[in-house]
């Protein structure tokens, strides 16, 4: 299997590793991980006309799952960047893969997220509108993406 690489990933965020972030057996607790991910994951979506989609219209992105695989315990003092990109589409909804890379210890966790269409007026998924996919394989352009793609 091939490991990822930051490189492989179009959007990044780096945020600095908080004291507080820690816990009692001295590294950075567990839930932290999976809040580097939702920081990549949300300014992908601000990149790719998400956040804006829902403030017009009510359609937005949700979370349906998550997942975390844990490679090296992170610890303060460190800096980290977290990636963030889209690994296949469907009809309504994406598969987005992350990756968390420490400036003292390179790949520190790597994971996935489903990411349902929703209807947040009326309380029901809905289909991906075409311009979202297209803004996605922009962004993931050189990458191959599986799924429903624009025509």
């Amino acid at each position: 299997m091939n490991m990822l690489e930051l490189k492989d990933f179009p959007v990044h965020v780096t945020i600095s590793v908080a004291w507080g972030e820690m816990d009692a057996y001295g590294h950075v607790n567990n839930v932290n991980y999976l809040r580097y991910f939702e920081s990549a994951r949300i300014q992908y979506f601000q990149d790719n006309g998400l956040m804006d989609l829902k403030t017009e219209t009510g359609l937005g992105p949700i979370l349906a799952q998550t997942t975390c695989k844990y490679h090296k315990p992170l610890s303060y003092p460190d800096q980290i960047v977290a990636g963030a990109r889209v690994k296949s589409m469907s009809k309504s909804s994406f598969v987005m893969e992350h990756i968390i890379v420490s400036e003292k210890l390179g790949v520190v966790a790597t994971g996935e997220a489903v990411i349902v269409m929703y209807d947040y007026n009326n309380s029901q998924k809905a289909e991906l509108p075409m311009a979202i996919k297209a803004a996605i394989v922009e962004t993931e352009k050189g990458s191959i993406i599986t799924g429903v793609l624009p025509k």
